[in-house]
């Protein structure tokens, strides 16, 4: 057993808590993020994550993690708050990375592309927070992903679609767009896509 996952033997048999699969779901991201893990066995481990209900299902999903210290605690910090900001530039985020729970995208006088497809989701929840002024903002979530809207626009253009069904992760979205364009698609990628212009 490692500092990753700090339970003893005598606490196997005590209900997990929604900060402890949290807590495993940060390590994993981080096993992901490294390369430690593949993209299969982080989605196989992310589901038993938050579906253990005691801390001794919790313990298998990070034992093969080797004991690096600070890692829990970089993980955690990572998994809590994500930023981005593009200022007077154009900033693209795709690929495989560590997205936070809260993850504020910023765009002053300047365009941000973010795409979450590959990104390790720290859980089943997150909360984007989209601030754009004077600028322009496209982000792409996975396909799968429930879209729940709460932001808001000034002068701007707002486009988020997406909807409650599907059986992924909830995005939360939250923040302002004023003089700006804010896009948040889960469509698929066309010629005709925002993605593309």
């Amino acid at each position: 057993m490692t500092s990753l996952t700090p339970y003893g033997d005598g606490d196997a048999g005590q209900r997990a808590s929604d900060a402890d699969r949290d807590r495993v779901a940060a390590v994993l991201g981080e096993g992901l993020a490294t390369g430690r893990l593949t993209s299969a066995e982080h989605a196989d481990r992310l589901s038993a994550a938050y579906t253990a209900v005691t801390l001794g299902d919790l313990v298998p999903l990070t034992h093969d993690l080797p004991d690096l210290p600070g890692t829990t605690a970089t993980a955690a910090l990572r998994a809590e708050r994500q930023e981005v900001t593009a200022v007077f530039s154009k900033v693209i985020r795709s690929g495989r990375w560590v997205a936070g729970r809260h993850t504020e995208l910023r765009s002053v006088f300047g365009a941000l592309i973010i795409d979450l497809r590959d990104a390790v989701l720290p859980g089943r929840e997150i909360t984007l927070e989209l601030n754009s002024f004077c600028g322009k903002m496209i982000v792409r979530v996975p396909e799968n992903a429930r879209i729940m809207d709460e932001g808001s626009a000034l002068f701007s253009k707002r486009h988020v679609s997406g909807g409650q069904e599907g059986d992924g992760p909830l995005i939360r979205v939250t923040g302002k767009a004023r003089f700006g364009k804010i896009i948040l698609s889960r469509v698929a990628t066309d010629v005709h896509s925002p993605w593309h212009g």
